[in-house]
């Protein structure tokens, strides 16, 4: 005999709420500890050291090489504070050489945050890691030569940023960071109800029909598409979760999940990041389809070495197997 609808109502609530805190809580575990460790690297002063030593590498990508200091402070923190130093060193580069630096941000920022997250669902630290600065930086160097070789974007930008944020002090960044795990929790547990709903809608089948050829073309299949999807619009920290919840339920095989991170630590955050390296003078042309393209492309040759790896290879080097 069916359930009565007030039943069932009460029942699909309390679901999505353990569904949520579930996958919420494997999040805060990551997010917490590692948020407070990068506090600490960044009031030590450890950030300026990297950041004098990427100068040289900042200097192959036509960049001046006090924009390390902005690359390492994003990488091992987050962009906003990558904001902070961009501007407070207030530097007169042309726009090609801000869409090159902010490209590179948005490909490789907040590292220890997100990679653990991939690495919960199985990709491995030491592979994901590599892949994000090293793919940041080919990025950035592609980039930066074709700029200068079509003399595109090479006049003076003008950043909307104007004003210098101050670093909050520990009591005003911790309510903070409550606040934002408060909202990450909200945020999962929306998202795990609209993918119940389009599950229920067939919007998901929809999709995925939809996306399938391109999936098929990377090599990855129709299941990874609404995961992923929601990664690349809204970051790793939602997709990730999600990821992780789809790695536990054993729904998406091991090559599934890797690709999916491998485009999300290419391509993710497709709005509220963009729009902030679009404040600091980002072009178009680098921070959204150069990213997008190249992400795409990495995961097209990708996806053909893989397919020629014997499995014990990928399992021992590239993917943690749940135990």
């Amino acid at each position: 005999m069916e359930k009565p609808l007030a039943r069932r109502l009460v029942s699909a609530i309390v679901d999505v709420f353990r569904q949520s805190s579930k996958t919420s809580l494997v999040l805060f575990k990551i997010i917490i500890p590692i948020t407070i460790l990068t506090r600490l690297l960044s009031e030590s002063g450890m950030i300026h050291p990297i950041g004098q030593w990427l100068a040289p590498v900042m200097e192959l990508v036509g960049l001046p090489g006090n924009m390390g200091l902005v690359w390492a402070t994003a990488m091992l923190t987050n962009l906003y504070a990558g904001v902070v130093v961009f501007v407070t060193l207030a530097p007169q580069l042309t726009v090609a050489q801000v869409t090159v630096l902010t490209t590179m941000m948005l490909v490789a920022h907040s590292l220890p945050v997100e990679l653990r997250i991939a690495q919960k669902s199985g990709p491995r630290f030491r592979v994901m890691m590599p892949l994000r600065v090293i793919g940041a930086f080919s990025l950035g160097w592609i980039l930066s030569r074709i700029y200068q070789g079509i003399d595109y974007l090479q006049t003076t930008h003008v950043t909307l940023w104007e004003q210098v944020i101050k670093q909050p002090g520990w009591w005003e960044w911790s309510l903070e960071q409550l606040r934002n795990l408060f909202f990450i929790y909200l945020i999962i547990s929306t998202l795990i109800l609209i993918m119940k709903l389009m599950d229920t809608l067939r919007i998901t089948a929809a999709l995925t029909w939809i996306l399938a050829p391109g999936l098929r073309l990377l090599g990855m299949s129709r299941q990874a598409a609404p995961s992923t999807i929601i990664g690349m619009i809204m970051g790793i920290g939602y997709g990730g979760g999600l990821l992780i919840q789809e790695a536990q339920s054993g729904r998406l095989t091991p090559q599934d999940i890797f690709f999916s991170f491998t485009i999300l630590g290419l391509f993710h955050s497709v709005i509220e990041d963009t729009l902030l390296m679009m404040l600091l003078g980002g072009h178009v042309s680098g921070i959204i389809w150069g990213r997008m393209v190249f992400a795409l492309m990495v995961v097209f040759i990708l996806v053909r070495i893989f397919r020629r790896m014997p499995p014990v290879v990928f399992n021992r080097y590239f993917f943690r197997q749940r135990t």
